[in-house]
């Protein structure tokens, strides 16, 4: 009885993840550079219950055994990277990757991460930085003076 109760709040938990999961993508639909993420789940281990010929109440055998399930885990989450939807915003800091590649930043305890968000913008030094204001690397400065920013398809 335990076992089949721990069975089916495994099947609970995991709906619960993947709940959790489809509405964090659903808050994050209008996030720029959000990609969804995706729960995948497996079987947990299966155990035989009677074995193949193993006698019935009815004078005859089970032809294959019998396997019970013990339910189900999360094995991974997966981000899905796919090209979102690009709109034109006017801001010549606005950027889009098409394709594989990430935009390299410095957090703020130096270390490098990687984003998709393209969402860029001057801060008070001229540097380009994130809407969070953490720099682009490599440091791109844009002096005070300038009248335009171009920017070429490959970067």
């Amino acid at each position: 009885m335990m076992i089949s109760l721990y069975s089916a709040a495994t099947g609970m938990w995991a709906q619960q993840y993947k709940l959790d999961t489809v509405s964090n993508n659903l808050a994050n639909v209008d996030t720029t550079g959000y990609k969804k993420v995706r729960a995948e789940f497996q079987d947990l281990v299966y155990q035989y219950s009677k074995n193949a010929g193993s006698p019935t109440a009815v004078n005859s055998t089970i032809p294959t055994g019998i396997y019970v399930g013990h339910g189900t885990r999360l094995s991974a989450t997966t981000r899905i990277f796919s090209l979102g939807n690009m709109e034109q915003t006017g801001n010549a800091l606005d950027l889009a990757i098409t394709g594989d590649g990430f935009f390299q930043i410095q957090l703020q305890d130096g270390r490098i991460a990687y984003t998709r968000d393209g969402a860029f913008k001057v801060d008070s030094q001229g540097r380009v930085v994130t809407a969070n204001g953490l720099a682009l690397i490599p440091n791109i400065v844009i002096p005070q003076d300038a009248v335009a920013i171009n920017i070429s398809p490959d970067g």
